[in-house]
């Protein structure tokens, strides 16, 4: 029996591992270019970051983590996301009292138990942003913006569109949970049995549930619109006003939710219809209670997420998936050629040429290996061509060939000449 990749797990090789690297290397540059710094933090932490971060109602906590016991006793949990342990950085680190507001990026593996499917894995990877420390509007709009310039540079705007809602302060939400509490608990017996104990819990996850019989029902639930107070209405439309200065694009969508008390004003999401039913790209909102939930003090935050494997499926839809880079192939013709074939590969890739060599073969066998490998060029050497200093140079596009002086030779290809 032949062994295969974990269920919900899969290699990344060849064409889809380059997506996913110019991915996450995209947004890492364009992320700089907002003065994001990268934070790397453990895959596994303690249960508690997860458990009390993401609320005993969530999907996540009460599904798909996992979670076990290691050999010294203690409860660990494989992240399922990194908002949680980029909070917990932050205070675990005496980061909460100076030099804020912090801007975090991070990319890398998060785990989830659940349904495998395209674009969806047990283990899965994430890019993401978090402005720790900053409570005005400008800060949303930013997050925001960072993340719209990133799809773009990926050139994979197209179809996809953000959408923008708002939680409120703390009296908004008050009042609107009590009228979706009105709302729901008046047509209970048609709602799913998670969603009759988030009404209990947590009614504002409600709204985030994919059961049919709740979406019917949702349509027509309130909006935390004519709850907003003052303040909260005011908050919202300053975001959307930097928003339309930052040049990115957007629709109110008054049903995206964050359900955990610590979010509140601003909650996106960029969706797509380019895959099917996966359609968030990219999500995020408001989180000013977290990092107190982290034993911090009280420190208003903003961050979005984004999965990379959905990211890559949309670059492989556009046809942008990157090129290899295509290698200058070394061809000895002889014994005696072979030293000086490996002090000229050393001395294009110093030079920052891509450069191969192939292990044994004639000359037929190494051409044919240059062509497999998709070589630009082959650099030919032989007794004759070392005697006077030159090597065949060989355009494998164009199928030309001419002698070049092995001092020239290096300079010659970093330029990206044949």
């Amino acid at each position: 029996m032949s062994l295969q990749p974990a269920r919900g797990t899969h290699d990344l090789i060849g064409e889809e591992f380059r997506r996913h690297r110019h991915v996450i290397d995209t947004a890492r540059r364009i992320a700089s270019l907002y003065g994001f710094e990268e934070w790397a933090t453990p895959v596994f932490e303690d249960t508690r970051v997860f458990a009390r971060s993401l609320g005993d109602t969530s999907d996540v906590v009460t599904k798909e983590m996992y979670t076990f016991e290691d050999r010294g006793g203690d409860s660990v949990t494989l992240r399922p996301e990194n908002t949680a342990g980029v909070c917990r950085a932050l205070v675990s680190n005496g980061l909460t009292q100076s030099n804020l507001p912090r801007k975090v990026f991070y990319a890398g593996p998060m785990f989830r138990y659940e349904r495998p499917q395209k674009g969806r894995y047990r283990q899965f990877h994430q890019i993401g942003c978090e402005i720790l420390g900053a409570a005005e509007p400008l800060s949303d709009a930013e997050a925001i913006a960072c993340g719209w310039h990133i799809l773009t540079e990926l050139g994979i705007e197209d179809g996809t569109v953000l959408e923008i809602n708002t939680l409120g302060d703390t009296e908004s939400r008050d009042a609107y949970r009590a009228a979706l509490v009105a709302y729901f608990a008046s047509h209970a017996e048609r709602l799913s049995a998670d969603s009759r104990t988030r009404l209990e819990k947590n009614p504002l996850r409600i709204l985030d549930s994919k059961d049919a019989g709740d979406r019917r029902l949702i349509e027509d639930a309130p909006t935390i619109h004519d709850h907003l107070t003052p303040a909260a209405a005011d908050f919202y439309a300053t975001v959307k006003r930097h928003l339309d200065r930052l040049g990115v694009p957007f629709r109110d969508n008054p049903r995206i939710v964050r359900g955990l008390d610590y979010y509140g004003h601003t909650a996106f999401e960029f969706v797509t219809d380019r895959l099917g039913a996966q359609g968030t790209v990219m999500a995020g909102g408001r989180y000013d209670g977290l990092v107190e939930e982290m034993g911090g003090p009280h420190t208003p935050s903003i961050g979005w997420a984004s999965g990379v494997e959905r990211l890559a499926l949309l670059l492989e839809a556009s046809g942008r998936t990157p090129a290899a880079p295509r290698p200058v192939a070394l061809v000895p013709v002889g014994e005696a050629a072979e030293g000086p074939a490996l002090d000229l590969l050393q001395s294009l890739r110093r030079a920052g040429v891509a450069a191969e060599i192939a292990y044994k073969g004639n000359l037929k066998k190494r051409m044919e290996r240059a062509n497999r490998i998709g070589a630009r060029a082959a650099v030919i050497l032989g007794e004759s061509e070392l005697a006077e200093g030159v090597a065949q140079l060989r355009d494998l596009d164009a199928g030309t060939q001419d002698r070049v002086a092995l001092d020239a030779l290096v300079q010659r290809l970093a330029g990206g000449a044949a």
